[in-house]
């Protein structure tokens, strides 16, 4: 039995499967496999928010003034404390989001050590004080250069499917950035947010520079009226509209990523088993409860039969079961409504003329979570599953004339997250990249950028907006300042008072002088030039 202990309400223990009352200050964690309660964890009240942005913003103050490298010192600790907890971590993410064992360990696991071993070694020289060449002449009597401060106190909104790498690799670069976090976990994954906040404390990191508040929507507009510095969420379109109104309302700037509908262009001159294998990863990992799923498939018409049936054949393989079984492939929904929600898509498409190639259908008999992994076809643009974040697993397929009708159709939504291409062709496949609207594209893989600590995360559009993971994701958590020093202190400069039609005469030579295109209007123009440097203020 686990129970954490969060701020608020007096801990509470309750065994396996008899929470006949829950109290109310308590969040359920649920085995999605099974429906069962297997904890219970306090949820932060949320009238104790501002005491604790105020005690992170005290953490912060110190941790700010710990040098860089000091910094990044305690990120591979932290790397060797992810590395010591990891199976205690994978086991939790499985209970709570049902996943299987082995998308734990790649998914989640992988992702915060690598994160925390990538900003250890890289966080020091992109946050270097950087020199700003000047290409003006006005400008050359200066010298510039860039610093860039911690914004002081990040929140961080957090989601389910990725309770570990999703908060996880928000929280590194911005601690490593001299900022202190609180982070709001999902209420469906309370067990796992626990573990983070331990896992930095295991770290030594100090005391309140990493927060974790349980709790559910109450709790994250509490996070916002408490007037942190920046804003990550992670999560719906409908719940990101209320995060972007209460964070405008203060003037707080924000990151978020509010999922996708990742197109996958498969051409004629793929190799169609590969990509196949892809589609189905693609759309059914973690029961394809991932924002970068493959939720549109367009495959050329010559090749989409062949390429529909290696798909069905390959799906028929998959075993569906509980994470915790090593045989496993595909896993449970997190709810039941989202096992309805898959059926209302499927009957919504099916009346609309798609056809189910296998699947579709609910398996109570595995437990109140699991729906079969499903390939339809004949899916167009009037249907719900092309329409809205499918968030299940549901491989659906849209038949195209060509590459052009693929790219067009492919770039014909509000969601704008990521999107792959699939191609005997690399440079072919490059070119397409080049013209699809998407946060990201990759060729011939699909979704695995996210497991790359260089490569920037997040979309456009119904998508959401800023960047995480990468160079941007860090500069995401930093105020860039410029600092300018002038090598001439002790002249006055030429664009001060006071004014005069001399003044404007030797501005529009200086002009004249600076912009002109040829040489003989250049150095006609010198002479008059320089006398706006050299004159006379009269003050």
């Amino acid at each position: 039995m686990l129970c954490a202990h969060m701020r608020g309400a007096k801990s509470v223990r309750i065994s396996l499967m008899a929470a006949t009352a829950i109290p109310i200050d308590t969040i359920s964690s649920i085995d999605p496999a099974t429906g069962a309660v297997v904890g219970q964890f306090e949820k932060t009240a949320p009238s104790l928010i501002p005491e604790i942005i105020s005690s992170a913003r005290i953490a912060q103050n110190e941790w700010e003034k710990v040098s860089i490298r000091e910094r990044c010192a305690k990120l591979r600790i932290l790397c060797e404390r992810i590395m010591i907890s990891r199976n205690e971590l994978a086991d939790a993410v499985v209970l709570e989001s049902g996943k299987p064992r082995v998308e734990a360990l790649f998914a989640d696991i992988f992702v915060a050590l690598d994160s925390a071993k990538y900003w250890s070694k890289n966080a020091a020289s992109v946050l270097r004080t950087q020199r700003v060449p000047h290409h003006s002449i006005a400008a050359k009597a200066k010298s510039g250069y860039l610093v860039y401060e911690p914004l002081g106190v990040i929140a961080i909104i957090s989601s389910w499917n990725y309770p570990i790498a999703i908060p996880v690799s928000q929280i590194i670069p911005a601690v490593a950035a001299g900022n202190a976090v609180v982070c709001k976990t999902s209420d469906f994954t309370p067990q796992c947010g626990a573990l983070i906040e331990k896992l930095f404390l295991d770290a030594g990191f100090p005391k309140n520079l990493v927060t974790i508040v349980q709790g559910g929507g109450e709790v994250g507009q509490a996070l916002i009226e408490a007037s942190p510095d920046k804003v990550l969420f992670t999560g719906s379109v409908v719940t990101g509209r209320s995060v972007v109104e209460a964070c405008g309302k203060k003037l707080i700037p924000s990151v978020l990523e509010l999922g996708g509908k990742d197109a996958m262009i498969v051409l004629a001159d793929a190799d169609l088993d590969v990509a196949a294998s892809a589609a189905v990863w693609g759309s059914y990992t973690n029961c394809g409860q991932v924002c970068l799923s493959v939720e549109r498939l367009f495959v050329e018409e010559s090749v989409s039969e062949s390429f529909a049936a290696l798909c069905v054949a390959k799906t028929k393989k998959l075993r569906l079961g509980p994470g915790s079984d090593p045989s496993t492939d595909v896993g449970p929904l997190i709810r039941p409504q989202h096992v309805h929600r898959m059926s209302e898509l499927i009957r919504d498409a099916v009346s609309r003329g798609a056809r189910i190639l296998c699947g579709g259908n609910p398996r109570p008999d595995l437990g109140p979570n699991f729906f079969e992994p499903t390939v339809i076809a004949g899916v167009d643009s009037t249907m719900k599953l092309f329409q809205e974040e499918t968030f299940g697993p549901i491989l659906a397929i849209q038949s195209v004339s060509d590459a052009e009708t693929a790219i067009g159709r492919a770039n014909d939504s509000p969601f704008a997250l990521a999107a792959s291409v699939w191609t005997g062709n690399a440079r072919r496949g490059e070119a397409i990249a080049g013209r699809l609207r998407a946060g990201a594209v990759m060729v011939n893989d699909a979704i695995s950028y996210f497991a790359i600590a260089e490569a920037p995360h997040g979309g456009c559009g119904a998508s959401g907006w800023g960047r995480t993971h990468g160079n941007a994701g860090l500069l995401e958590m930093v105020q860039t300042k410029y600092i300018d020093m002038d090598r001439l202190p002790r002249r006055e400069k030429p664009w001060w008072y006071r004014y005069g039609a001399d003044l404007e005469r030797a501005a529009d030579a200086f002009l004249l002088f600076e912009f002109s295109a040829g040489i003989a209007a250049k150095l006609g123009n010198a002479r008059s030039a320089l006398k706006t440097f050299l004159r006379d203020h009269g003050l």
